[in-house]
Parts: structure tokens; sequence; C-alpha cells
């Protein structure tokens, strides 16, 4: 059934059917924008209307580093928020953590990111790019291939022999450096020590030592107070299991949910925040009985391409991969990606792997602390006796938030032709309801006549209720629909002068420009109820 808002879809259809047919609804023509302008247009709002900045702009930038303005930061925590809803306060076999970011440096060591979380990266003699072998364009060893020297639009060209199966991502040169591996976790130090008069000691006391053997004796002292920032949230809630499952008399299945920040010191950042070197994470922990894992892998999997579904205009942009077996991690037995098409092509959002006991496995032969789960339901098959011990295997939905504010940007980011002739076109942000950064603006339509003070009086009642609200007295009227059409907001109320007559205002929906006239009273009710909205 079609609401006013423009409608939900069916089943796996989306939450939005602009196209629907509803009485007062205009013909909106969607303007057809090339993958290649799309993610500029998007990048662009988003600094123009206090999405994303770049931080510490005036200095220069830092690069992968970004600042989540005003709207940003509330679209972010919606996304963050229908996460936890649908994860934790919808069900009753998962709980939360919310784990610090420092971390025991042996939980790194024994869950193998100190020996074995590097990337092979290679620079190009030609361009100097640097970049990972694995994400670099494919080609036949041997074969001839043309590139244009320095990388440069105008330079020369030349062509040259392909070595290995792959050439620069930039210039496409063949003509590369040997792979070297590069390490991606970020160090700090603990405690009141200066390292920098320590190291300088170390180098002053071993001037004779050859370069392998300084840099041993330099590595030494750096442990000593070495603590990294961690790469993933998910290592907490391994170590935290026993904690957990005895504190909360957890029974399998069952799992652990946390969201929070993590750092990776990726060299290759592209594609705005789609990779960056700081960003955050929604990750669930889901402790399963051996055997039962492929059952509950396949489980999730549904449930969180549902769940993206569920929030996107375009339902058919996501889709879940499986990993071949050369791609799969070292812990995992089967894993899927949950991917969305971006401009650039088909592209991960959220990992769902199959992690067996691994890391439960490795955090108890490290600390000597026997990480297992005692069912007392179960048989013994050895002693005949109830009840059993093991160690549980583990399925992992990893999300990133920051990957998806750019997957729901793309999603709903729309530019329209004029609906008729004398009228102007427009940019339009379709977000669902419950994730745009205002739900609601409400507009005086003169800022005279006592309409200010009853559109406040309005908004006080949504602040009451929780709902984020906007009031918006500047510019034309027009002007201020087009501005919340451009940032998301779905709802703009306007009081003018017949509000004072029959206690009514306008509402106008953002995706069917369609405006009604509803009752004062029926406002917060009527914004309640489509915020409510579930798909069907």
């Amino acid at each position: 059934m079609l609401s006013p808002f423009g409608g939900r879809g069916e089943g796996n259809s989306g939450w939005l059917n602009v196209n629907g047919n509803t009485k007062g609804v205009q013909k909106l023509r969607e303007i057809s924008i090339p993958d290649s302008e799309k993610m500029q247009k998007v990048i662009s709002l988003c600094k123009r209307r206090g999405f994303i900045f770049q931080s510490s702009e005036i200095y220069g930038g830092l690069k992968s580093a970004y600042d989540y303005g005003p709207l940003g930061v509330e679209l972010k925590r919606n996304i963050m928020n229908e996460w936890w809803k649908a994860m934790v306060y919808q069900r009753e076999d998962v709980v939360g953590l919310d784990a610090s970011i420092l971390m025991h440096p042996k939980v790194w060591q024994a869950s193998g990111h100190l020996a074995c979380f590097s990337d092979p990266l290679v620079d190009c003699l030609n361009c100097k790019e640097r970049f990972r072998p694995d994400k670099a364009p494919r080609a036949k060893p041997g074969e001839e291939v043309e590139f244009v020297e320095g990388g440069k639009k105008r330079g020369r060209k030349r062509r040259a022999l392909v070595e290995r199966d792959y050439v620069c991502p930039n210039c496409g040169c063949p003509e590369l450096s040997p792979e070297r591996h590069f390490h991606l976790m970020f160090r700090t130090f603990l405690g009141p020590v200066d390292m920098l008069e320590e190291l300088v000691e170390v180098v002053d006391r071993n001037r004779g030592l050859s370069r392998a053997e300084l840099k041993e004796a330099v590595a030494s002292v750096l442990e000593r107070n070495s603590v990294y920032l961690r790469p993933e949230t998910a290592q907490a809630m391994f170590v935290q299991f026993l904690n957990i499952q005895k504190s909360m008399s957890m029974k399998i299945p069952f799992g652990i949910a946390q969201m929070g920040k993590s750092f990776r010191n990726e060299v290759t950042v592209k594609h705005y925040i789609f990779r960056s070197c700081e960003f955050e994470q929604m990750e669930l922990e889901f402790f399963v009985e051996p055997g039962t894992q492929e059952e509950w892998l396949e489980y999730w999997k549904e449930e969180r391409l549902k769940w993206y579904r569920k929030f996107a205009n375009r339902p058919e942009m996501f889709r879940a991969r499986e990993h071949t077996p050369q791609e799969l991690a070292h812990y995992a037995d089967k894993c899927y990606d949950i991917e969305y098409r971006y401009p650039w092509g088909w592209d991960e959002l959220e990992g769902v792997a199959s992690r067996t006991d691994y890391d439960l496995r490795k955090h108890s032969e490290a600390s000597g602390v026997k990480i297992e789960y005692f069912d007392p339901t179960k048989k013994n098959e050895k002693t005949g006796k109830m009840g059993v011990r093991y160690t549980p295997y583990v399925i992992e939905p990893a999300a990133g938030a920051t990957r998806s504010v750019l997957v729901y940007l793309l999603d709903a980011y729309a530019e329209e032709e004029p609906p008729e002739e004398g009228k102007s076109g427009r940019t339009v942000l379709r977000l669902h309801p419950r994730l745009a950064p205002f739900k609601v603006a409400v507009f005086p339509l003169v800022k005279k006549d006592g309409m200010p003070e009853l559109a406040r009086k309005i908004v006080q009642e949504f602040f009451e209720a929780g709902i984020h609200a906007k009031y918006d007295e500047q510019h034309a009227i027009g002007r201020r629909y087009l501005r919340h059409d451009e940032v998301g907001t779905p709802f703009c109320l306007t009081v003018d002068g017949q509000s004072f007559e029959d206690e009514t205002v306008t509402i106008r929906y953002r995706d069917t420009r369609e405006q009604r006239r509803i009752k004062i009273r029926e406002a917060l009710d009527v914004v309640k109820k489509e915020l409510s909205r579930e798909e069907k």
C-alpha cells in the first residue's frame, strides 16, 4: 500500500517507489547521472551541506582523514543506531560491549596481527605510484604494453614487456619495484617514557653493530612500551567471551555486538571515505556449536543483506558474493562479502565470515586460560554423562559504519527534471526517513504575524518527542523546500495565515512534492507513523 510519502516496496523491493500513483503526487523524471560523475557530485554536496569535511582543511588537509559535519554525524549515528536496534535490541541472543581501543600487545600477538597483518606493496618506477598487487590491473607476462612516461597526460609514449601478471593501476607501466610488506597497525607508547631519548642512547651505545643488529636492538626498546591502536573491534569480544558468557548467563548460540573506531595504516586510500586510516565498525561475533556454523553463516548472510536492502531505494545494487578458496583468510572456512555496486563497480560493504574456533583457541593457548563453553544438556560420548565442553565456532558479520554512510549517500542522491514548464528541477537525497539527519523541518511562511512563534512551538513538540526537527525561516519558501530536499529531510511543515483560522499546517513530502493540509495536533503523529514504517 502506497503512502503519500512515496510508498514502500514489497519483499526485497526497497522502501521507496517514486513512480507509485498517489493522489496529488507529481510525476518526477530522474536525470541519469554517469557513474564517472556521481561520486564527485556526492562529494561536492557533502561539503556544501555539512555532511563531511576534509580533516584539518585550513592546513592543507590530512590524507585519508575526514570530519563528519553536523549532518554527517547525524546520518552516521542514525545508521549505527538502526544497526544496534536490529542486532541487539530486537534479539534475545545478542548483548553489547564497548571495549578499550588500546589492548595488551599480547592480544595482537596471539591473534596473528603482529606477525601477519601487513600488505604487500609495490612502487611503480615510472609514475611513483605505490599500490597493492592484488588490486592492480591484470596483464599477461611477456605481453608488450604501452604507457605514458612519467604518468603525465602529455608525456612521451613508451612500450615495455610485462614481467609479472599485473601493471601499475595509475599509468599501466609494467616496470615495478620488488614487493615489500607494509605493516598496517598504528604503534604508540604507553607510560611516562621518552622513547626518543632511549632510542638515541641505544644508537650511541651500539655504533659498531651492523644494520640488522642495530635494527634488532632498537626493536627491543620499542617493544617494552609499545601498544597498538586496534585494527578491528573483534578481538576484544573474543578475549571477553568468558566474562560476558558467565555474567549474563548466555547460552550458545549467542552473540556479542560492538561498534567503535578502528585504525589501519592504509597506504592505498581511495574513493573518498570508502577506505581511510580511521573508520568506525559495527561487528557481531556470534558463537555457535561446532558443526552448525554453515547453517548460521547462511542465516546471517541473508539477515545482513535484507537489512541493507530495507533502507535502500535500489535494493538490486546489493548482493552477496562467496569468497573463492584463494580469497579466504587463514582463520575462515567460508566467507561472503555483502557488496554494493559503487560508481567504480562492485566492491565490499560488509564481510560475513565463518571464523571457526581459530580466535578463541589462539587466545586460550597464548593466555593459558581455558576459553570453553559447558553445555549441560548434551551427553558426553566419552564418559556417558551429561555435560559437554567445547570451544565454540564463530560467525562474524563485520560492517563498516563509515562505508555504509557512503553507500546510502550514493543510493539516495538524485537529480530531477522540472515536473512541469515553469517549475525548477532539483537535487534530492532520498534517504530513508529513519536515516535522514532531520526528520522534519518547520517553516513560518513569513517572519511576522505570529507565524515564527507558532512554528517554534511545533518544533518544540518534536524535540520533546525525541525527533530531530529543524526550524528554518531563511529565504523564500521555495528555496527552503529545495534546501531540505538536498539534505534529505523527508517532511516539511509550513505555518501560514490559514493555520490561525483552522489550526492546520501544510505538510510537504520530499519524494513526491505532494502537499496537503493536516491538523497541527496531528502533525507529530503523522511523522511518527511514517518513521515507524517497516518494509513489508
